[in-house]
C-alpha cells in the first residue's frame, strides 16, 4: 500500500500532536513528500499543503479538532477537487491509490519549501483583504492562482527551469 509523507511546521505540529508519527523510514510514494503549515482566516484554522517536488498547493479550510479523525479523506477530496479545478482530469480512485495512507511527521526543515509556502501565504493574505471572510473566498480559484504562478524548479537560470505547479503535478501523475 502506498504512503504519503506530510511534514508539518512546528506551529501545525503543536495543533495535531496525536497525528504525528516518528517513523520516518518509510518511502514517500509516487508524489514525494508534502509540507503542511497552518494559517488563519477570520480566526479559522486553514492548512496549506505543498508538494515538495512540484510545489503544487492544496488548501484545507476551517479545520477543527473533530476533523482530524477524517483528515485523510479531507485531504484526498481537496486534492482531487483541486486537480479537477486545475484541469487535470483523473479518477478519484487513482488519486486515492497514489496517496494511500498519510504519515504526518515533524518538520524536516525544508527551507526551500517553507520559504515557498511563506511567499504563497503572503499572496493569500493579499486576497484575504479583497474577499473579507473565509466564506467569501473562492478557495479553489485562489489555490488555482497559486498553482498557476511561475515557479523555478532546477539549479540553473534558463527559461526552461521556469514552469508552474500545474504542469509539474500533471507530469508526475502521468509518469
Amino acid at each position: 500500500m502506498n504512503r504519503t509523507k506530510i511534514h508539518t511546521t512546528k506551529k501545525l505540529e503543536k495543533l495535531v500532536k496525536k497525528l504525528i508519527s516518528t517513523d520516518q523510514n518509510r518511502d514517500s510514494g509516487k508524489l514525494g513528500k508534502w509540507n503542511a503549515t497552518v494559517f488563519y482566516v477570520a480566526r479559522k484554522k486553514c492548512w496549506l499543503l505543498t508538494n515538495g517536488p512540484t510545489k503544487y498547493n492544496v488548501i484545507l479550510t476551517d479545520i477543527k479538532l473533530a476533523d482530524l479523525k477524517n483528515i485523510e479523506s479531507l485531504f484526498k477530496e481537496s486534492f482531487y477537487g483541486q486537480l479537477i479545478y486545475d484541469g487535470i482530469i483523473t479518477d478519484f480512485n487513482n488519486v486515492d491509490s497514489i496517496i494511500g495512507k498519510l504519515d504526518f511527521l515533524p518538520t524536516d526543515n525544508d527551507r526551500i519549501t517553507t520559504g515557498f509556502q511563506n511567499h504563497r501565504l503572503q499572496d493569500l493574505d493579499w486576497w484575504k483583504h479583497e474577499f473579507g471572510s473565509l466564506e467569501n473566498m473562492p478557495m479553489k480559484d485562489l489555490t488555482h492562482r497559486l498553482n498557476n504562478s511561475p515557479i523555478h524548479i532546477g539549479k540553473g537560470h534558463k527559461m526552461s527551469d521556469y514552469t508552474d505547479s500545474i504542469t509539474e503535478i500533471k507530469k508526475l501523475l502521468t509518469e
